[in-house]
């Protein structure tokens, strides 16, 4: 959550969706297209072009109440004060976020704003891994010096390329979430890049999605609660059960859209993280009503 205290939190006045999004410079990163006829002037062969990322501008719709945040911040608050011991009060938080302050699971997708084209990035980079092998996915960005070094070592390669450089807290949400799964890899025995699995490359945009999600959950109704208990243990344990609870989300969200994960043009990689987003924080809700009733 290297994320959460970096950010003062979205105002209750905000726009359900921010006006960041229509960032240019955001819309046009480049995506790893699926396989094409010809590679672009100058790349390596069988290369696959880098084709501009389109995203629709959507003008800003006004929040439906002033007060949108007040109870996912409380509940929020109660939560993280209770050291992780009250899911209740998480259940209501998450619930609230999902249908209140964010306006419903497709409007909580679109807010994912920088992190929405890195999942893209990085699930077109995967599926090409998958199709053509590591390496060539690694020629296809000039990137094949990394071929046969550690998978941190490739991934931490990678960044610049899934996570452009920038300065707005939206593109840091994206660019912590990237390096908060390279930590992860290790833990979830991915320990070679080389031999990555279908399970194994689906896991790591698991990852990406879920830390991309609990920081904008943070940076939106959790900023400054999570250092609210004094125990460092409870502090840690209210971390990862937030992670925890939209890991769960996440991961019914891929098992669902599994079925038409593959390779795809940027404009349907795009689609499909923004289908992943949108089904996870609807499990978000329902997962959070359910937490709370109990």
């Amino acid at each position: 959550m290297g994320t959460s205290g970096s950010y003062g939190g979205a105002g209750n006045g905000s726009p359900l969706v921010p006006s960041w999004l229509n960032d240019p410079a955001a819309a046009t990163a480049p995506v790893i297209p699926a396989p094409a006829p010809a590679a672009a002037p100058g790349a390596a062969p069988g290369a696959l072009p880098a084709l501009p990322l389109t995203v629709p501008n959507v003008p800003p719709q006004q929040a439906p109440m002033p007060s949108r945040f007040t109870a996912p911040r409380t509940n929020f608050s109660r939560f993280a004060r209770s050291g992780g011991t009250d899911r209740a009060a998480l259940g209501r938080a998450v619930s609230g976020y999902v249908s209140t302050a964010a306006g419903g699971a497709r409007q909580a997708a679109r807010r994912m704003g920088s992190s929405r084209q890195a999942g893209a990035r990085l699930y077109s980079f995967l599926a090409d891994a998958q199709a053509r092998g590591p390496v060539e996915a690694l020629r296809a960005l000039n990137l094949q010096a990394l071929a046969g070094r550690p998978i941190e070592d490739v991934f931490l390669g990678l960044a610049e390329y899934i996570c452009p450089p920038g300065g707005s807290v939206d593109e840091g949400i994206a660019r912590d979430a990237f390096i908060d799964t390279i930590a992860d890899l290790a833990d979830q025995g991915i320990t070679d890049f080389n031999a990555l699995t279908p399970d194994q490359m689906q896991t790591v945009f698991e990852m990406f999605a879920a830390h991309a999600i609990e920081a904008r959950i943070c940076n939106d109704i959790g900023n400054n609660s999570i250092k609210l208990p004094t125990d460092t243990a409870a502090v840690e344990r209210v971390q990862a059960q937030l992670y925890d609870f939209v890991q769960r989300a996440v991961s019914d969200a891929l098992g669902a859209a599994r079925p038409t994960a593959s390779a795809l043009t940027p404009q349907q990689a795009l689609q499909h993280v923004d289908a992943v987003y949108e089904a996870a924080y609807d499990f978000l809700q329902t997962l959070g009503d359910a937490e709370s009733e109990r």
